[in-house]
């Protein structure tokens, strides 16, 4: 039996650097195929960070941002993306004051996701019905849904039950919810916010995801009566993503967590603290142990720090910061591989 499935990472999951020339409409390529989600963010100013996805479209109404609360259309003055295109997307600046996609001297990146390349088709194995856009492959789904108000479950087309979920009501004030399957269904953080996790029976209806549905309470993060909602359901795909914890030793040389890849991106917080998110790639420096974060939880520019190995089986953070590796503390992560350990594409460490 292969080791994994996927022989190409970057075929689903790829990020892209670029440097910003003012233009309005600029078409950004080298992301291998037709993203359905891309996440994007200015890394030299503080600036706000825009999601958008192939279900919700690319227009400037329809742009997130995961370190502010407002629903859609509350940011339609912004640079945002205008296309998603076949290695790529257009990015089209509409405010130059506020430097979101293309302004001239600025940097950004984007992380670009792979579904299935349509805006949804209709998912009924939930009692409420969804719009699924899935990659059953790499374990990536977009589900967009609206509310009841009443416990309810909701269709994610992954085949398997998803490891991490990230959820935003879309016409509301809301924080943006994160489920892992290691907090689990009693449990919420929001990744918006700093703030430690929470123990709520209404967020998740303290019920674990399926195979085919995730489940629902009463509360209006996820399900609220009328409200429409956003979600980006990931399930764990052996050599191509993990989900999962580790605990830290408060060490230089700190705690290795083994991944089975070398990982291109990284995501972590220390979920019983009040402490910071952050995102690593492999592209922004791309070189151990210089790689600069960046807050999902906040739209300052990328930081300075050196913090993480990227290694051809994992990584590892060498630094004592509280952040991501105070000694016998936990943290949660999601990660996405570069190359798998072993196959066609045998990785090797930087």
């Amino acid at each position: 039996m292969a080791y994994t499935t996927i022989k190409k990472p970057s075929d689903y999951f790829n990020t892209i650097t670029w440097s910003g020339n003012g233009t309005s409409g600029r078409n950004i390529t080298g992301v291998g195929f037709q993203p359905d989600f891309v996440w994007y963010k200015n890394r030299t100013n503080a600036i706000t960070h825009g999601l958008q996805d192939i279900i919700r479209g690319a227009t400037s109404t329809n742009v997130l941002s995961s370190d502010s609360i407002p629903g859609e259309p509350s940011f339609t003055n912004i640079g945002y993306l205008s296309s998603f295109d076949s290695d790529g997307f257009t990015a089209t600046e509409t405010n130059s004051n506020l430097n979101v996609i293309n302004a001239s001297g600025s940097n950004y990146v984007a992380w670009n996701w792979l579904a299935d390349n349509t805006s949804g088709s209709s998912n009924t194995d939930g009692s409420i019905t969804s719009t699924v856009s899935a990659n059953t492959t790499s374990g990536f789904s977009i589900v967009s849904y609206t509310g009841t108000g009443a416990n309810a479950t909701v269709g994610h087309g992954l085949g398997i039950a998803p490891s991490m979920m990230i959820i935003k009501k879309r016409n509301g004030v809301t924080d943006w919810t994160v489920y892992t399957k290691v907090q689990g269904a009693t449990k919420r953080i929001f990744l918006n916010l700093t703030s430690a996790e929470e123990t709520d029976s209404t967020t998740f209806n303290n019920t674990e995801p399926t195979s085919s549905v995730f489940s629902v309470g009463t509360n209006d993060y996820t399900n609220g009566s009328g409200g429409t909602y956003i979600a980006y359901c990931f399930a764990e795909v052996k050599g191509f993503s993990k989900i999962g914890s580790y605990v830290g030793n408060g060490n230089a040389d700190g705690t290795f967590v083994y991944t089975g890849f070398k990982p291109a991106f990284v995501i972590q917080k220390r979920p019983d603290a009040i402490d910071i998110w952050r995102m690593f790639d492999n592209k922004r420096e791309g070189y151990n142990v210089d790689n600069n974060a960046v807050a999902p939880n906040s739209s300052g520019a990328e930081g300075t720090g050196d913090f993480i190995d990227l290694l051809s089986n994992g990584f590892k953070f060498r630094s004592t910061d509280d952040d991501v590796n105070g000694s016998g503390n936990t943290y949660i992560y999601m990660a996405f591989a570069e190359e798998p350990l072993v196959g066609d594409n045998p990785a090797t460490a930087r």
